[in-house]
């Protein structure tokens, strides 16, 4: 028996090879495929349902209580030796499986075997990628909740703030930064909800239906599931097997809703932060410089993350793939192991950046950002409709439409001081304001602009020559309890 289990050595035999077989160099690394670097990432969940297979074993009396302790004692060995980097799953090993066999047969002779009595390695991976994607789901979650949860927060503090909505890419109505947020708010709460539906269906364990067929010995599946966690059984071995895949795609349907919105919301910030919208500012870690022009600052972040559902696309590509397969195990469902453990780390990484970005110090939205923009909504230059639906309420005698009285109300003392209040605050053509697009600094400044065929055109807005009637957005819709309970209705859902 060796002392050190832990020194790299010659290349291990594979648990199927038979004696005095010998294999391939070059073919037992293509069975193997990636498999021994993918392990690393399920190792830690392949220890913990190998201890408790070991205790379910001792319980039906096939291990004694000292080779039980024994067992579960080089088990921890073996994660501890793992995590500090001691012990390294390298090519000595076909797999992870090979690698935890061959440290217990190393350090307890031939008691290290029995480890595999009434198991194999179709349902020791199945439940090692349960395991792993039960703890990355959780992971994501809390993700998906702090996000929402700084979203449903901004709403709140911005629902004030006036902007413009778009259909079309076109103006269409006024709005605010508080309904954009809590529109990606609620998106990811849905997405929060899909997560838990998502674990709640894949929590069902493997363990025990072996190769396909089940075992002719009297696990105690249901002692086992409880110890790990899960909340029911795969009943029907052979259901057990051909759910490989079919769970794992749901898994990444549930990342892919998620990321997609993500998506939605970077394809917004590219947009709003450009030169021709200008109401988002971008902080300068989010942004690059130019190599050739100095005064570019080219939002990469943001562009990398309009690519984020990409390799989960690919990912669901990859095990649709593997899907056309008969009844029973098939060795082409190991290449379905790679798509997972990739998307789940991609996605993990992009919450993280993403998270950052919409925190209040990730993005900056000043109050005033949007409100040129808004004013526009209501009236373009040569538009020779009635500049009654375009009236803010005190300003036109009659005839003001709904959306000018739900979104504005003038400051009263300007609009007093208005030099054109006796003519419905219609400023005469010699008194047409030039105003300025502030970005985040500027306020309401283009308030009205004069065309010697048409007219005045009106905004929302009155101008004189040295008075300005700014609108004041009302408080808007947000959520469906609205404003006053935007928070409370938000938090209740990320909580519930």
């Amino acid at each position: 028996m060796s002392t050190d289990a832990t020194k790299p050595g010659a290349a291990t035999n594979a648990l199927w090879q038979k004696g005095g077989s010998a294999m391939d160099p070059a073919l037992m690394s293509f069975l193997a495929g990636e498999d021994v670097l993918l392990d690393r990432e399920l190792l830690p969940f392949d220890l913990q349902a190998s201890a408790a297979h070991a205790r379910g074993l001792a319980q039906i009396g096939l291990l004694t209580d000292d080779e039980c302790s024994a067992l579960c004692r080089e088990l921890v060995a073996l994660g501890e030796a793992f995590a500090s980097g001691e012990f390294v799953l390298d090519a000595r090993f076909e797999d992870g499986h090979a690698a935890i066999e061959w440290w217990l047969t190393e350090k307890l002779g031939e008691l290290g075997k029995r480890i595999h009595t009434a198991r194999s390695r179709n349902d020791q991976v199945l439940v090692a990628l349960r395991l792993y994607e039960r703890s990355a789901l959780d992971r994501i979650a809390e993700q998906v909740r702090n996000v929402a949860t700084r979203m449903v927060s901004r709403a709140e503090a911005e629902a004030m703030w006036v902007m413009p909505g778009y259909t079309h890419l076109q103006r269409a109505m006024v709005t605010s930064t508080g309904q954009w947020w809590a529109a990606y708010a609620e998106g990811f709460i849905d997405n929060l909800q899909l997560l838990a539906d998502t674990r709640a269906w894949i929590n069902a364990n493997p363990l025990g239906t072996a190769a396909g067929f089940g075992v002719n010995l009297p696990l105690p599946r249901d002692q086992v599931s409880a110890s790990l966690g899960f909340d029911r059984l795969l009943l029907n071995p052979m259901a057990a097997q051909m759910s490989r895949g079919k769970y794992e795609w749901q898994v990444l349907a549930a990342l892919a809703q998620v990321l997609g919105d993500v998506r939605r919301l970077a394809w917004d910030l590219s947009l709003f932060s450009t030169a021709e919208f200008d109401f988002i500012r971008l902080p300068d870690t989010f942004t690059t410089g130019s190599s050739l022009m100095p005064q570019k600052r080219n939002p990469d972040v943001i562009e990398l993350l309009r690519t984020a559902p990409a390799p989960v696309l690919a990912g669901l590509i990859e095990l649709a793939t593997l899907q056309g397969l008969p009844g029973g195990y098939h060795r082409d469902q190991q290449a379905g192991k790679g798509p997972v453990l990739r998307t789940i780390r991609h996605t993990e990484l992009v919450l993280a950046v993403f998270g950052q970005l919409v925190g209040r110090a990730g993005l900056e939205i000043g109050p005033d950002a949007g409100r040129d923009r808004s004013v526009d909504v209501c009236h373009r230059p040569g538009d020779r409709t009635d500049p009654r639906r375009c009236a803010v309420p005190g300003c036109l005698p009659a005839g003001r439409s709904r959306m000018a009285r739900a979104v504005c109300r003038p400051d009263p003392g300007a609009v007093a001081g208005c030099p054109g209040v006796s003519r419905g605050c219609w400023c005469a053509r010699d008194r047409a304001a030039k105003g300025k697009v502030g970005g985040l600094s500027g306020g309401v400044d283009r308030s009205m602009q004069h065309n010697a065929s048409n007219g005045p055109h009106h905004s929302l807005c009155c101008a004189a020559r040295s008075t300005r009637a700014k609108c004041l957005p009302k408080p808007l819709p947000t959520l469906p309890e609205h404003r006053g309970g935007l928070a409370r209705f938000g938090q209740r859902r990320i909580r519930g």
